[in-house]
């Protein structure tokens, strides 16, 4: 393995990171996990929020239900938390982490395959969002939307997206604080416009029991997709000093991503009362003042922007474990070329983007929840014991070549729990046959992480 020099791996605000997948020092450690509260906020107060909120009152719930689910849904963030803990730990990345749960070369696929994955679609969902948004500003401001305005619209949202990701972790620390509190003040004035029109009285037709239940568990599904997304949470504690605190770096990631998750999905859930959530984007236009309705849409353009940074920063280090000798920064610029391959798909030519985002985040739980379990099991088991350089080793006589540089138990974890949770799954596309079974519930948020954890343990 390879360090770079000194000299030219301290990270500095506007410029490119050096570092990427590579093991950083400890005289390269610095900062306090009180940072980590201002990278979260800045990527959670995000529109997808609301969207998800509002999705809750189309299942057919309450307005009380969709409320609690909201919480509930968001308690995973505290196993995000404690996913961070590894990063200051380790001082590598989650890619590389991850590579004790499954292996140098089986970390190919369910460390880094995985997460491109995972990370483009996230990608491809607020590239989507920014443009729709973008696209409706301009009609709302009287310029014509033809194609060819709608592509540089996507071009110019998509360099937006992934430039600050390029520079890196230091300038996504330096900008956080700023973004989060220009998108805080727009929700807080939306938040004033949403109750003022808010039916607090909102009933809807009562749903068979069964079917009561299934809704429930669905809205459960649909909420907690986004957390158990973040497994990357150590990629931005990693350059934390190795004695950092446990508790502090929990508490500011869990408490920095829960508190805009919550008071967001909560506000669209209420707005759920008053408009159509089946398009948000069009229908608020009825209960905010016209002046505010454009800046409603830049929010949407400007949250998505800000939650893409993370994701897009995160996708491009897993991208680099495929592709070692590629630097982080070209990985990001690689995997936001495809984002926008898929993006302008889903744009002019997905039937439904709602349904189609719906059911790859219930999809998306058959996966993660698994892969997050297993993730949190490892720091438990090796009591937060890693060895970065150790990590960063491919040869046959790696800590972590195991079995032919493959470590069983974890990809058998995988395995199983993910095509039990596949076959426990309800979503808008697919119904698997045990949800059939039980009248539409999906348990696969359930039964993943605890079929994950009794064998990754035994």
């Amino acid at each position: 393995m390879t360090l770079a020099p000194h000299h030219e791996a301290v990270e500095r605000a506007g410029h490119v990171e050096v570092r990427g997948t590579d093991y950083i020092p400890d005289d390269e450690r610095q900062g306090h996990p009180r940072a980590l509260f201002w990278v979260w906020m800045s990527a959670n107060v995000t529109y997808l929020y609301f969207v998800i909120g509002g999705s809750l009152m189309l299942l057919g719930l309450t307005l009380w239900e969709a409320l609690v689910i909201s919480v509930v849904g968001n308690i995973w963030w505290l196993l995000i938390g404690w996913l961070a803990t590894s990063g200051p730990a380790a001082g590598t990345p989650t890619v590389m982490i991850m590579r004790s749960m499954f292996g140098v070369r089986g970390n190919k696929v369910f460390g880094a395959g995985l997460g491109v994955l995972i990370g483009l679609f996230y990608e491809i969902v607020n590239i989507a969002l920014a443009t729709m948004a973008s696209w409706a500003l301009l009609d709302h401001i009287g310029v014509s939307t033809t194609d060819a305005i709608k592509w540089v619209s996507l071009v110019i949202v998509t360099l937006a997206s992934f430039v600050i990701s390029v520079f890196g972790h230091a300038t996504i620390l330096k900008l956080s604080p700023i973004f989060t509190a220009i998108l805080a003040v727009c929700f807080i004035a939306l938040a004033a416009f949403v109750f003022g029109s808010a039916n607090f009285n909102y009933t809807t037709e009562a749903l068979p029991p069964a079917d009561h239940f299934a809704m429930i568990m669905l809205g459960l599904v649909i909420v907690a997709s986004n957390p158990i997304s973040w497994g990357t949470s150590a990629d931005y504690a990693r350059y934390l000093p190795k004695e950092t605190s446990k508790r502090g770096v929990i508490i500011y990631t869990a408490l920095g991503s829960a508190i805009p998750a919550v008071l967001i999905t909560a506000l669209g859930a209420i707005a759920g009362t008053a408009i159509d959530m089946t398009d948000p984007q069009i229908s608020l236009e009825a209960i905010v003042p016209s002046w505010f309705y454009v800046v409603f849409l830049g929010l949407i353009v400007l949250s998505s922007i800000t939650n893409n940074v993370l994701v897009a920063y995160s996708t491009g280090l897993y991208f680099q474990e495929l592709s070692a000798r590629t630097k982080r920064s070209v990985t990001v610029i690689i995997t936001g070329a495809a984002a926008f391959a898929a993006s302008a798909w889903l744009l002019f030519a997905a039937p439904s983007f709602i349904d189609t985002l719906n059911a790859a985040l219930e999809l998306g739980v058959t996966i993660m929840c698994p892969l997050i379990t297993v993730y949190g099991l490892d720091i438990w088991l090796r009591k937060n014991r890693y060895d970065g350089l150790e990590l960063n080793r491919t040869d046959s006589q790696s800590k972590f070549w195991y079995s032919s540089g493959i470590f069983w138990p974890g990809m058998i974890a995988m395995v199983a729990s993910t095509t039990v949770a596949v076959l426990a799954a309800d979503t808008t596309l697919y119904v698997g046959p045990i949800s059939e079974a039980l009248n539409g519930a999906d348990l696969s948020s359930i039964i993943a992480p605890i079929l994950a954890a009794v064998i990754y343990v035994t």
